[in-house]
């Protein structure tokens, strides 16, 4: 009879037992279980496609931090609207550092002005990480259109704009607020034809449908060697390394012209703070390997500047006031 019993006295002596536990050492125990992170797979989101920039990055530093962290960190792609798609999952995650988010200029400054109804707030959401890479996008244009300067792009603007259009890789990217500016600068108003993604829209520019466009240089190299694009110059306030024979748009006639998309990593808000300087020193670390930097500078044309938490917050507290005068000036909208 007493037998019936054992499993639940065992039960109930083994609970007793460490509720005993002296000064709350039970309690200890637990905590310390749940505190050790990572203790399983980490999961990086990716706003866009794979094979663009912010894929790419997203790769490459997971790899790397897996391997620094011991655990896998798997991306995942979800794109749409301009990374907002991607955002708002990650501002609606756990902040139990096993989510990172790879953001951009457009996730995390264009975004906050250019939609009227954003699923997430940029800065309220999330827990900056580190800043990784600058991208300078590249003026381009058909050979066919007779025009080999930044100027002669101008005057055939200023003389038609009403019959002018730009491409861009989609509605809220940098390549359309690259658009944007140069028609705010120039003082002209032209029209915007938003793509699903920077290979149709190259295609149509090259071809004459559209009279021009700004994205990467590494995107747009095939068609440049293969005599279908024209390279004008660099968004950058500086020269670009990868590609120092082109001028910047000031240089070439456009004073003020400064653009440079960039790409970073955040957590959700909340994130622990000992989590979030771990990974900010590991990605730190990952973007000093030469086989990365290699990778993100001589290939891809990127400008490596990992930075802390307080850079990449400081950083949006410029550039999300910046392009939004520029969306309210133009009329942008997503």
């Amino acid at each position: 009879m007493n037998a019936r019993y054992t499993p639940r006295r065992r039960t109930l002596l083994q609970a007793s037992s460490a509720f005993a536990l002296p000064g709350g050492l039970l309690a200890a125990r637990e905590a310390s279980a749940q505190d050790v992170w990572p203790s399983r797979a980490i999961t990086y989101v990716v706003p866009f496609t794979p094979g663009g920039s912010t894929d790419v990055i997203g790769r490459v530093v997971s790899q790397k931090l897996g391997e620094a962290l011991g655990q896998p960190v798997v991306v995942d792609n979800r794109p749409g609207a301009a990374g907002a798609v991607g955002a708002a999952y990650v501002a609606k995650a756990r902040p139990d550092g096993y989510t990172l988010f790879g953001g951009t200029i457009s996730t995390h400054a264009i975004n906050a002005s250019l939609y009227k109804s954003l699923p997430y707030d940029p800065v309220k959401d999330f827990e900056p990480i580190s800043l990784v890479a600058f991208l300078p996008n590249v003026l381009m244009v058909s050979p066919g259109l007779g025009v080999n300067s930044v100027a002669e792009l101008v005057a055939l603007l200023k003389k038609d704009a009403s019959r002018r259009t730009f491409a861009s890789s989609g509605a809220g990217t940098s390549t359309h607020l690259a658009g944007e500016l140069l028609a705010d600068l120039i003082g002209v108003r032209l029209t915007h034809v938003p793509y699903k993604g920077t290979p149709p829209a190259m295609l149509d520019v090259s071809s004459g449908q559209v009279t021009f466009m700004f994205d990467q240089f590494t995107a747009a190299l095939p068609l440049v060697q293969s005599g279908k694009l024209k390279l004008l110059a660099v968004t950058t306030g500086q020269r670009a390394a990868i590609a120092p024979q082109l001028p910047t748009l000031a240089e070439g006639g456009v004073p003020g012209f400064e653009m440079a998309s960039w790409q970073a990593i955040y957590a959700p808000k909340n994130t622990p703070r000992p989590i979030v300087d771990r990974l900010c020193v590991e990605i730190t670390k990952a973007l000093k390997l030469p086989d990365v930097h290699d990778k993100l500078t001589n290939q891809l044309g990127m400008e490596v500047v990992a930075g802390s938490p307080a850079d990449l917050a400081a950083l949006m507290q410029k550039e999300i006031p910046r392009w939004g005068e520029l969306v309210r000036k133009s009329g942008a909208s997503a």
